[in-house]
């Protein structure tokens, strides 16, 4: 890790008085940061890319440009202040655009006279898609506005459109050694998109009439043709993962029916009124980075509810948030619940505003908001600021996510058995439980109203279940089931089983 002088600076989190809290988290403000070390760095997981811990987020006035807003100027900042991150959607209007004009100052175009590759590799640029399938499953449709946000017809269609807006004419064509370094499949929100995203990618047929996203995109990572999708064997992009603002059971199951280590990364909506949803920070978050992949948050504002916009999805310049914070909720804490959640890597921040001027400079401020250490917060700490959180909009604020569950049981659980001899031995499988307000700490295993073991809670990194086998010591049946118990000492029970006696 870099910048140790700055690393080791701990900004706590006064737990005393709410006030108090504020005031220290926005303490020293009045410093430069241009003249300041160059912002701290995390190795973004799997990956080994040394990642900014603030990233530029897509939206905000990159998207719903404000009058007198110059979206441009806002890229170079951020890369003159040494962001390396950059976060954009083929469903952000404008955005990719305006990384392109953007990028052609910059010289990271290839093609261009003084191309500058090594810059180039210094940046981790990522787009993301919301078309599910690669080849069949909808109306084939010609792109006819490349810049509006309109979409095409399948997810390769908006790899080459992404190319083609930051790197390209604009139009559908772009250089060759034009890449992006992630394309994530963005806003997951059933388990139906994500079979269809699986769709074709254990079994590749060019034949077939549906084939799903992922199978594509690997092939444009490799360079392979096994979907007969890119017959130009093209390298396009170097990393694959996702996006989720609402259901982490979804996220889960999506991460779980991963075999081959294809997903890199995740995006997922992660802030401090996250607790008062069905939450993020304690089930997939502890998934993704068991599977170590690079983890970014965003929503860490939820999306400006936080702050002066509405609780519902942006989509128009109003809704674009350009104050600095409010006197009843500063910025920085917020930024610093989100980046001390262990397990995430950086946070993408969509920018309303930049200016010469600190105080009155978003990208700046959070910038400096963004220098804290993995899991530099105090649970003490983080309770504070959720404090603060949930008196605004009455703890309303993430529109965008599932509601509320408490502790759910372990699902799909199953017995069976078999004899060696006079051996007898009983097999108990169950699926993963979900956390409710609090991580969960153990899982217990009952037979006969008796507790047979207990074992630390560990995520389920694939759509093989748990596993304990047991040995009765006798031929009668017997019934199990299975125990949660959370870090609150609070506990769900799966429906029992009945294990047939054997002769």
């Amino acid at each position: 890790m870099k910048n140790s002088a700055r690393m080791n600076r701990r900004t706590f989190v006064k737990t005393s008085a709410l006030a108090a809290a504020a005031a220290t988290l926005t303490s020293g403000l009045g410093n430069g940061l241009e003249s300041s070390p160059r912002p701290m760095k995390r190795v973004f997981g799997k990956l080994g890319f040394e990642v900014t811990t603030l990233g530029l987020g897509g939206q905000a006035s990159l998207q719903w440009t404000p009058e007198g807003i110059d979206p441009v100027k806002i890229i170079l900042k951020a890369f003159d202040l040494g962001i390396n991150y950059f976060n954009t959607s083929n469903l952000y209007g404008p955005s990719q655009a305006n990384l392109g004009r953007a990028f052609r100052i910059m010289n990271l175009v290839p093609g261009q006279a003084v191309y500058d590759e090594k810059l180039r590799s210094s940046i981790f640029l990522t787009s993301k898609t919301h078309l599910r399938w690669a080849k069949g499953e909808g109306e084939v449709k010609e792109v006819t506005n490349w810049t509006n946000g309109e979409q095409g017809s399948h997810t390769i269609d908006d790899l080459h459109r992404s190319l083609s807006l930051m790197f390209g004419d604009g139009k559908g064509n772009y250089p060759q050694g034009a890449y992006l370094d992630m394309m994530l499949i963005h806003n997951l929100n059933t388990r139906e998109e994500v079979d269809a995203l699986y769709e074709g990618l254990d079994h590749p047929d060019p034949s077939a009439e549906r084939i799903g996203a992922l199978a594509a995109l690997r092939d444009y990572r490799d360079g392979t043709n096994l979907t007969g999708l890119n017959p130009k064997n093209e390298k396009l992009i170097r990393h694959i993962g996702f996006s989720g603002h609402y259901d982490p059971s979804v996220m889960m199951y999506m991460i779980r029916r991963d075999r081959t280590n294809l997903l890199d990364a995740m995006l997922v909506a992660i802030n401090a009124n996250d607790k008062l949803m069905f939450n993020m920070q304690y089930n997939v978050i502890p998934l993704a980075s068991a599977k170590n992949m690079g983890i970014i948050a965003m929503k860490v504002f939820a999306d400006g509810a936080m702050y002066t916009k509405p609780a519902e999805w942006s989509n128009n310049p109003s809704h674009v948030v350009r104050t600095m914070s409010s006197e009843s909720l500063p910025s920085q804490p917020l930024i610093r619940y989100s980046l001390a959640t262990p397990g995430v890597h950086l946070a993408i921040i969509g920018i309303g505003q930049i200016s010469d001027r600190k105080e009155e400079c978003q990208l700046s401020n959070n910038l400096e908001a963004a220098q804290v250490l993995p899991g530099e917060l105090s649970e003490a700490e983080r309770i504070a600021i959720e404090e603060m959180t949930a008196k605004v909009k009455e703890g309303k604020t993430n529109y965008f996510q599932n509601s509320a569950r408490p502790l759910m049981a372990p699902s799909e659980l199953t017995v069976s058995q078999n004899k060696e001899g006079n051996s007898r031995k009983a097999f108990v499988h169950w699926d993963t439980a979900y956390a409710g307000d609090a991580p969960i700490s153990t899982y217990e295993i009952w037979r006969d109203e008796q507790k047979i073991k207990e074992i630390p809670f560990a995520p389920q990194v694939s759509m093989d279940p748990f596993i304990l086998t047991d040995f009765p010591g006798n031929h009668a049946s017997h019934t199990y089931y299975v125990r949660v118990v959370d870090a609150k000492n609070r506990t769900a029970d799966s429906a029992p089983v009945l294990l047939p006696a054997i002769g």
